[in-house]
């Protein structure tokens, strides 16, 4: 396996929690599902800013095909969480620059 490309993420806009999850259940019954610090990157610039994702790639310095398959992940992760009633969990890389 390849080792990962290190993303360029800005630490001004870094999530202000760790932990979403549907209320009234604790932490400890819910599946819980969890999204790297690169995937919640990707989809704050596309989705909040709305840039296109050849410069929400370039902001992350990373290839577009590489930023889409993060999206792509990012996406399916959330959606997931959302619809199954997860606990979505927001980790910090080690790649980050």
């Amino acid at each position: 396996m390849r080792p990962k490309i290190k993303r360029h993420i800005c630490k001004q806009h870094a999530a202000k929690f760790s932990l979403f999850k549907p209320n009234g259940v604790p932490a400890s019954e819910l599946v819980k599902t969890t999204l790297q610090k690169d995937e919640f990157e990707a989809v704050r610039l596309v989705d909040m800013l709305q840039l296109s994702q050849l410069q929400a790639a370039m902001e992350m310095q990373v290839s577009r095909q590489t930023f889409a398959n993060i999206l792509k992940s990012s996406r399916k992760k959330i959606t997931t969480a959302l619809v199954e009633g997860n606990a979505l969990i927001l980790k910090e890389n080690k790649e980050e620059v």
